[in-house]
């Protein structure tokens, strides 16, 4: 069951639209569409202000902040008001590579690494916090005390079970999702509750209801071109 509001059909549909007439006047040569098209950065720019207003810590301002920069850098290189040429700045990939490697040990396992893994990213109170980038993981939690948490998911895809972890109360995860996708599975006595917003993204709710449901996990966040699907 798909989760979109109308509100959020008639955005999307919009953006399709006025994306099909900038096109058809391209066609008859009325309109030069690629005007519009170089601000194409200013997808970076959105995301990192929405991941921004939703961060509850020091690395999702950072994943923030550096969409936002990128989006910024790219858009005045359009523009032609400074030059970005990506061989100059290449050696800004290997400085970020380093500082995760000195911080890995800080952040733990707070970061997908592609692998099928048990806990990743728990604390001992039972919150997850889980950040995956441009990779793959399979996560299962059996937590006894799992108190929800939050995950972020740029460019990548996430399975995240649940059907062995117990909720002693129910609990709330927050999801931000940028151009990736989040498989979540839960147990067949949880009910599953959504309050977020799909931007061209949807989010499919494939959980079979349960006539005496024991406990409620509410999801919230944000999709940006990506999906959550949710089973049991």
């Amino acid at each position: 069951m798909s989760h979109k509001t109308p509100q959020q059909r008639v955005f999307f549909g919009t953006v399709l639209a006025l994306l099909g007439v900038v096109f058809l006047l391209d066609n008859f040569h009325v309109f030069d569409a690629s005007r519009v098209l170089s601000f194409w950065p200013m997808v970076f720019m959105t995301v990192g202000v929405l991941k921004l207003t939703q961060a509850q810590g020091t690395k999702d301002y950072a994943i923030g902040g550096g969409l936002l920069l990128l989006g910024i850098a790219l858009t005045l290189d359009h523009m032609g008001i400074i030059s970005v040429r990506w061989r100059d700045l290449w050696p800004v990939v290997l400085i970020g590579v380093g500082i995760m490697v000195i911080f890995n040990g800080q952040w733990g396992e707070r970061f997908g690494r592609g692998l099928q893994s048990t806990n990743t990213g728990l604390a001992d109170n039972g919150q997850l916090s889980l950040t995956t980038v441009m990779s793959g993981s399979q996560i299962k939690i059996d937590a006894q005390n799992f108190q929800g948490g939050e995950m972020t998911v740029l460019m990548a895809g996430v399975e995240l079970d649940l059907r062995n972890a117990i909720m002693p109360v129910d609990a709330t995860l927050h999801i931000f999702v940028a151009m990736g996708g989040v498989e979540i599975k839960i147990p067949l006595d949880w009910t599953v509750v959504y309050k977020g917003t799909p931007v061209m993204g949807g989010v499919e709710d494939k959980t079979i209801p349960t006539p005496h449901p024991a406990k409620r996990l509410t999801i919230t966040g944000t999709v940006i071109m990506g999906g959550i699907e949710i089973r049991n």
